[in-house]
């Protein structure tokens, strides 16, 4: 029995974490994410450029 699937998964939530703190920290500060931590997080880059502010 392999623990792969297992340690797959755990690793898949820290990326998925990191890519969200960075995320919010660029927002936060006026900037725009990285476009690698919008993919992580399911978010086209390019919709995310469309998005307007208020």
């Amino acid at each position: 029995m392999s623990n792969r699937p297992m340690f797959s998964a755990i690793g898949g939530f820290f990326t998925a974490f990191g890519s969200a703190a960075a995320a919010s920290s660029a927002v936060q500060a006026g900037r725009k994410p990285r476009d690698r931590d919008l993919r992580n997080l399911g978010i086209d880059p390019a919709a995310f450029d469309r998005i307007g502010r208020f």
